[in-house]
């Protein structure tokens, strides 16, 4: 077991220096992107802390990279510092509840690694997120999930550093405005972060299930492994299978099969109004979205007459199947545009792929396309699920 470098504001930080910057089209699974105009690279968090501060003492612009699976770079170089995250560790800790046990995990971590490591050990939470792409440390930012499991079921706290910032602190998960693939510190395309900042460690906390494995309640993983009885299944048995499922979909990095050469879903399923999904032909998928029961309606003194307002029934959202959208309006998987070396995945609609030396413009260009028939048959605006950097669509 690897056992993480831990910090402390007194430590003291080491020097790190620039390296030579690296295409991004070398470094993200989209396989997009120029060098950049600087870069630093970080194996330990002391480096990485360093690191920052050295980036933010210059004002100069910045982004932090880690496994680059959710990533869309421009042709033109980043005109800034690149931190690559390489730190790596996982340290068990005990739980205060029982038959639990907690991981305290570095931000460049593989997330898969992590979660090999915990089924290995009997260690359960994660197994249906088995196969997502990426570090440790991207997971709460947008809050990763697979099969009606997400990270927000087991996180307990993250260490991180806000920007400008002389030290880290710990984050409650609560504190982190989790959502549907969102956090207070996704930035979202065309909108600014809640809060930036990097993380440099999360911490799990996972049931220790051995070799007895787990009974599966969620619906939406029991359809995914055919499950029709409620007895315990182990969890190596749940990780193989969402592996074969995710292959299937090219959703498995795979230096052979072009259809992985992406950033995974490039579109969010769209949350839209009740009246809107109404208005959307009923064979399209949809799911109700959980209204916030915790709102807190708050009055000024001066204008308080002694009565509080009626709460009305908030209207209620649904989430619509992007995939849905795209293939029903007119774009097919394997759809390519003429002389392009962009493409949707031949296995998935939501996948737009590099098919080979394809520029950031080749797929900037299919995605307003997609973008442009979605609008025009059905009047949803898609919005992009990847980070862009230097790209508009």
């Amino acid at each position: 077991m690897a056992s993480p470098e831990m910090t402390s504001p007194d430590m003291a930080s080491p020097d790190v220096t620039q390296i030579t910057p690296l295409p991004l089209r070398g470094l993200t699974t989209l396989r997009t992107g120029a060098a950049p105009e600087r870069m630093r690279e970080a194996s330990t968090t002391a480096e990485l802390i360093s690191a920052l501060h050295s980036v933010w003492k210059t004002h100069d612009e910045w982004f932090v990279l880690g496994g680059g699976s959710n990533l869309f770079a421009g042709d033109e170089p980043f005109d800034g510092t690149v931190v690559r995250i390489l730190t790596s560790g996982i340290e068990e800790l005990p739980s205060p509840h029982e038959g639990r046990v907690r991981l305290r995990v570095q931000a460049g971590h593989s997330w898969d690694d992590l979660v090999a490591y915990a089924v290995e050990r009997g260690y359960a939470g994660v197994e249906a997120m088995s196969g997502i792409p990426g570090t440790v440390g991207a997971a709460p930012v947008q809050n990763v999930g697979a099969y009606g499991q997400e990270i927000q079921e087991t996180l307990v706290e993250v260490e991180m550093i806000d920007e400008g910032a002389d030290a880290p602190v710990v984050v409650p998960a609560a504190e982190l405005e989790l959502g549907f693939r969102t956090s207070v510190l996704k930035h979202h395309y065309g909108e600014a972060q809640g809060r930036r900042a990097v993380i440099l460690s999360v911490t799990l906390d996972l049931a220790v299930t051995g070799d007895a494995g787990r009974v599966i309640r969620g619906e939406q993983l029991r359809r995914a492994l055919g499950l029709e009885d409620f007895e315990p299944v182990p969890l190596d048995w749940v990780r193989t299978r969402i592996l074969q499922t995710r292959a299937a979909k090219g959703m498995l990095l795979d230096g052979s099969d072009p259809d992985t050469f992406s950033a995974g879903s490039f579109f969010q399923n769209a949350i839209v109004p009740e009246r809107i999904a109404r208005g959307l032909p009923p064979e399209c998928p949809r799911w109700p979205v959980e209204p916030d029961l915790d709102t807190v309606t708050v009055i000024p003194l001066e204008t308080y007459a002694g009565l509080t307002p009626r709460a009305g029934r908030p209207e209620g959202l649904v989430k619509v199947s992007a995939a849905w959208l795209i293939e029903n309006s007119g774009i097919r998987k394997g759809f390519r545009l003429p002389r392009s070396r962009a493409g949707v995945s031949t296995k998935h609609a939501l996948a737009l792929t590099n098919r080979g030396e394809a520029t950031a413009g080749e797929l900037g260009e299919l995605a307003r396309f997609i973008q442009s028939r979605v609008h025009a048959e059905f009047g949803l605006l898609l919005q992009p699920e990847p980070v862009l950097v230097g790209v508009e669509l």
